[in-house]
């Protein structure tokens, strides 16, 4: 009888050190997830337009350009696309492998056409709110 009484405890100390660990495991993935879970969502900061005369232009300011630069555009020659227009995806006829440049926020996504970036380069445009520059 003593024989079988001393397994059992033995079981229950090995059972009461394992559930320890299981705990401790526990409640240390607990405080590193939960801080990650309650983490605020960043807002987005409004734009701010810069003029373009006030940034500092090496070239304005006579500096040298490297040895062998060549400036195939002055600056600001390539207007941004400051409006897109855009068509639901179900009713684009797009071939199946065209290129884009897709951006996907929590609840909407977007995609612009390489061959639309290949001409004016940049879109500026915003998602759900926050202002992004799609550039190519």
């Amino acid at each position: 009888m003593n024989h079988t009484w001393g397994r059992s405890a033995k079981r229950i100390a090995w059972l009461g050190v394992i559930l320890s660990i299981v705990a401790v495991v526990a409640v240390a993935a607990a405080a590193i997830v939960g801080p990650l879970r309650q983490r605020p969502i960043p807002t987005a900061t409004p734009v701010v337009p810069v003029d373009p005369d006030s940034v500092y232009d090496p070239v304005k300011a006579g500096e040298d350009l490297p040895e062998g630069y060549r400036q195939g555009l002055e600056r600001d020659q390539i207007v941004p696309v400051y409006a897109p227009v855009f068509t639901a995806a179900s009713e684009v006829d797009w071939p199946s492998d065209m290129l884009v440049i897709g951006v996907a926020g929590t609840n909407s996504a977007k995609a612009y056409p390489v061959t639309h970036l290949n001409q004016r380069e940049m879109v500026v445009d915003s998602l759900e709110g926050i202002p992004i520059l799609v550039t190519w």
